[in-house]
């Protein structure tokens, strides 16, 4: 299979991780999209599945990564030199990303809704996210624990979590 079959077959997963680390559409839209044209400029991406899926969620992240350096950098060359910047503003929500589970994932802090999307929506094993992430694996378990805690702590606030344990049951 050629890596464009690879490719076309992840562009969901992958949208769906650029969206966990973007917040918007349009963002993770654009992230994935630069993405794939990463990949297929490449001199030797990963010809199997296997191994080209953990690969194209490191270039995601690397991508997410350096928009984020470069967004800080602008942001404090125009606050030194006294410009502002125009903010996009947020087009009013799906009422599904309203409901408190979601508030709940987007509350705790980005490196571990990272690992909660890899591992838990993603499906990824430990070591592939470690992989991704470029940390040893027992980072990942580790800050998979607290997000988990955090995440059934916001909910237990809202008493939302008992709901979610009777139905794990």
């Amino acid at each position: 299979m050629a890596i464009h079959d690879h490719l076309l077959r992840l562009r969901p997963q992958l949208f769906a991780y650029a969206r966990a680390l973007c917040g918007t559409p349009d963002e993770a839209e654009d992230l994935v999209q630069d993405a794939l044209e990463r990949a297929l400029n490449a001199d030797n991406p990963p010809a199997e599945m296997d191994a080209l899926r953990p690969w194209m969620f490191r270039v995601i992240r690397n991508l997410h990564v350096d928009a984020v350096r470069k967004d800080k950098v602008r942001r404090e060359y125009a606050a030194h030199h006294g410009r502002l910047l125009s903010d996009e503003s947020e087009e009013p929500g799906d009422p599904l990303q309203d409901l408190l589970v979601r508030q709940a994932f987007e509350a705790v802090s980005p490196p571990h809704r990272e690992v909660v999307f890899l591992v838990d929506i993603m499906g990824m094993r430990y070591a592939e996210a470690a992989d991704v992430l470029a940390v040893p694996e027992g980072t990942v378990m580790s800050r998979l624990s607290r997000a988990r805690r955090a995440i059934l702590d916001r909910l237990d606030e809202n008493n939302v979590a008992p709901i979610l344990r009777r139905k794990r049951n």
